[in-house]
């Protein structure tokens, strides 16, 4: 069988994958952002390509209906509130998760046709500050730094960035460049002491929002140590006496490091002359990313630490496409291609190039305000792409509530439910990945190929051509008579060309004779180009501006919360939920949360804690360890209302935005009450069909046998038996009961024909069993009270909690390898396998390692 040369679909780090129509799914050794390496999510994405949920034909009020109705009824409700309300009154809200070609159609509709910017992306929850942040020092949205000089730098520093989940295959391709280099140091700024730190020479525990002290004082020492470079600074930059000034009037100390600290790695900063600085969500999502951005920057212009080989600034976005979206103008205050809806040239060279018979002449709304304004009533007409902002926006039930206020709402989905959908008028399916042609731009602006090898099921078709459906119905089909999407990137590389006039750094002009099929991934402007080499910026003086930067004023009274990512799932599970392999890693949403925090709210490990905020409430699984600070929160924000019922976290986040980017501050809620959670009754159920449970909390996950969820509830049924075949959805399913044993447990085995569907233990505290055991007796013919005894069957071990998602290796496993003299990382590896794929678990067995190896005897 021949393998499809394709790119991944999560992070942007862009790997290249080869695939195959059974599921195969492998690493593609050619590609130059992962050189074969995958991490967890994407050595699963053949578990994810399946048709089970999927939306296969569209939807008009919940009921299917033939394309041209769904596409005269989305036509009809934009080209009404245009004629009605003017073009403002209608807004798209996209996805990084589309493709370039995608985007550029999207945004050729909304800004040429339609003449509005209010187009706006999930992206600008990931790196609009980054943008903000390139454009103020640069002139221009470049990202200078390349995945070559991770493996060149002698420093590299980590700021608000969880490398070892987030973006795996990068953080795999330090420890390899460290371990081949061992005099190279690797610093990590962050709040929480995460996974990434075990690769860290240093963790500086940084104060929430305490980036721009930290970077303002380094900017101070240098300049008090003789470590500028002032010859560069001369020539090449701006602003210096002024972003100094302010730095030298900031206490360093407000980043909540000591000195000691501090001094040991200002020093280590500036003896080192090859320092690449990486920074992502955990400096973007700020009330102050922009000046976080900033400060950073500060520091490599004054010290000419940029456009050299191993040294610069480094911005890695989170999703796919997040840069493509960039490169077309995905966002609302931009324009295609780099140009800026301000500069009336660029407005005109862009309509003229479209034809079109209007242009937007200012910014459109950014995602929150795009959101109050739905809740206003402003937006008559919104259609939202690829992505699900009733979960994954901050103030997430606020959203969820405008979005349901808008007249008409569309939404195009590879899914039949999601819970924004749910709020939908109209449902179009789109072919996802795997079905659909396309590129992708990663984070060092490598553009790839994203290539079908499955086929497009049912009626669904690629982003690109419902939008030009929509928009050949509303009368402008001679501007949107695509083919294929080659045409589309045909288009988008020619309106580069149009604008090569204009000084801009995105420059396409190397893909203009490319043959689209053959398409190799490939960096703009040229693969050995390095941004800043020669000093020249794109400010009109042709220098870079350094900033004057003021470190936000920091209230450390109260609990504070940061949200995140899991290492095995990605945004709101709609792909990496299918998996069994990733959910039986961390298959409930947690709170983590400081023994003496726990202490004082009077809950243990393992306990449900009830969080609220002025915004909203959650119902999450107390984790408690000493990885956060005290007084420090933290929350993935992957569950939504329909994996997790009372557990969607972003409805705790207020809305609060950076001034300058308009990113939400999702790294430091406020205001959070938190309080045990005490139920009535505590339940698990592993099941061969999906469950179906209204407890105030019930976690849904699948498995390898089927699916499991955890709930709670505050009242009793009257009836466990119907209870648990409601649950199941096995209403004439064979019930056996056993009442007591170990822990006073309640357990029901469902069978049909012999063979166990599901097994439900109830207890009045949280369930203790072995849950891989009660999976793995899903679908077999083991007698029920055997099953209902929560153990392993006969000579299967229990594996316990899954550590190495890729090979499905558990702790207990582990731990006895360990016993057995495996008292390494590698050592663990040859014997369970653990570790040997992508290494994103490498940590999580060192820890490990460390608590259960014995000892070594002194002789």
């Amino acid at each position: 069988m021949s393998l499809t040369r394709t790119t991944c679909p999560y992070c942007g780090v862009g790997c290249g994958v080869l695939a195959g129509p059974d599921g195969t799914i492998k690493g593609d050794p050619d590609h130059p952002a992962n050189f074969g390496r995958l991490c967890s999510k994407g050595a699963a994405l053949g578990e994810t390509i399946d048709l089970e949920g999927r939306l296969l034909a569209p939807q008009i009020g919940g009921m299917e209906v033939d394309w041209d109705s769904a596409l005269e009824r989305v036509a009809q409700a934009f080209s009404d509130a245009v004629r009605d309300h003017g073009p403002d009154s209608v807004a798209f809200y996209a996805s990084g998760q589309l493709l370039t070609e995608d985007y550029y159609v999207a945004n050729k509709l909304m800004k040429g046709f339609i003449g509005s910017a209010n187009i706006d992306t999930n992206s600008r929850l990931c790196m609009a500050s980054s943008v903000a942040g390139h454009k103020r020092a640069f002139g221009t949205d470049t990202v200078p730094g390349t995945y070559a000089d991770l493996e060149q730098a002698d420093l590299i520093v980590l700021v608000g960035s969880n490398l070892a989940w987030c973006h795996p295959v990068l953080y795999q391709r330090i420890v390899a460049a460290k371990e081949a280099r061992p005099n190279m140091r690797v610093v990590n700024i962050d709040p929480r002491r995460t996974a990434t730190c075990d690769l860290a020479d240093a963790h500086l525990r940084v104060a929430p929002d305490g980036d721009v002290a930290l970077f303002n004082g380094l900017l101070a020492y240098l300049a008090d140590h003789d470590h500028l470079d002032m010859d560069y600074v001369t020539a090449h930059v701006g602003g210096c006496s002024a972003a100094l000034a302010q730095a030298r009037a900031t206490d360093a100390l407000q980043s909540g490091i000591s000195a000691e600290d501090l001094g040991r790695f200002y020093k280590l900063w500036a003896r080192t002359k090859k320092v690449v600085t990486v920074y992502s969500q955990g400096v973007n999502q700020s009330a102050s990313g922009t000046d976080k951005v900033g400060a950073i920057l500060n520091c490599h212009l004054a010290t000419g630490r940029i456009g050299k080989v191993g040294a610069g600034p480094f911005s890695v976005t989170g999703q796919p496409n997040a840069m493509g979206g960039r490169e077309v103008g995905g966002l609302a205050n931009m324009l295609a291609n780099h140009l800026d809806i301000e500069n009336s040239e660029h407005r005109d060279t862009v309509q003229t190039f479209w034809n079109s018979p209007t242009i937007c002449d200012q910014a459109g709304l950014k995602a929150v305000d795009l959101f109050e304004a739905c809740a206003r009533g402003k937006i008559k007409a919104l259609w939202v792409m690829s992505t699900n902002p009733a979960v994954s926006m901050p103030d997430a039930g606020y959203v969820a509530k405008a979005i349901a206020n808008v007249p008409f709402v569309a939404v195009s989905d590879i899914m039949a439910r999601t819970d924004t959908g749910d709020l939908a008028d109209v449902l179009l399916p789109a072919a996802g990945w795997g079905e659909k042609d396309g590129t992708v731009t990663n984070s060092e602006r490598r553009i790839s190929r994203q290539r079908a090898f499955l086929p497009t099921p049912g009626q669904a078709r690629p982003d690109w051509r419902i939008i030009s459906d929509v928009a050949t119905t509303m009368g402008f089909g001679e501007a949107f008579d695509y083919d294929t999407s080659a045409d589309v990137f045909a288009e988008y590389i020619a309106l580069d060309a149009a604008a090569r006039p204009f000084d801009r750094d995105l420059d396409l002009s190397i893909f203009a004779d490319v043959d689209y099929a053959k398409l190799i991934p490939t960096q703009w402007p040229r693969t050995d180009a390095r941004f800043f080499a020669d000093g020249k910026f794109y400010h009109t003086d042709g220098k870079a501006r350094m900033l004057p930067i003021t470190a936000p004023t920091l209230e450390h009274k109260g609990l504070t919360l940061n949200t995140g990512r899991n290492r095995d799932q990605w945004h709101t599970m709609t792909r990496t939920g299918k998996s069994p392999k990733l959910g039986a890693h961390l298959a409930e949403p947690y709170l983590e949360i400081h023994p003496d925090d726990a202490a004082d709210v009077g809950t243990s490990h393992g306990d449900l804690m009830a969080v609220e905020t002025a915004q909203g409430s959650a119902i999450l699984r107390s984790l408690v360890t000493d990885r956060v600070a005290r007084g420090q929160l933290f929350a993935p924000m992957h569950w939504t209302r329909q994996t997790a019922r009372g557990a969607v976290v972003n409805t705790l986040m207020s809305s609060v935005t950076d001034p300058f980017s308009g990113q939400p501050a999702l790294k430091r809620g406020r205001g959070l009450s938190v309080s045990p959670f005490v139920a009535k009754w505590y339940g698990f159920m592993a099941c061969a069909q999906k469950p179906r449970a209204t407890t105030p909390y019930a976690a849904i996950a699948r498995t390898a046998t089927g699916w499991q969820v955890e709930m709670a509830a505050l009242e009793s049924p009257t009836d466990w038996i119907e209870a648990a075949r409601s649950i199941a959805q096995l209403p004439k399913a064979e019930a056996a009961v056993y009442e007591g044993g170990p822990g006073g447990i309640l357990r029901v085995a469902l069978s049909t024909q012999g063979m166990i569907q599901a097994l439900f233990f109830v207890a009045n505290s949280a369930v203790a069993l072995s849950r891989s055991a009660a999976i793995a007796h899903i679908g077999t013919d083991t007698p029920p009270l055997e099953a209902l005894a929560g153990r392993m069957g006969k000579n299967q071990p229990d594996p316990g909690a899954i550590v190495c998602a890729c090979l499905n290796v558990g702790q207990n496993t582990l731990v006895n390898a360990i016993g057995a003299g495996a008292f390494s990382v590698a050592a663990l590896g040859e014997v369970t396998c653990a570790g040997t794929n992508c290494g994103s678990c490498k940590p999580e067995l060192a820890r490990l390692v460390a608590q259960h190896s014995l000892p070594v005897a002194a002789e």
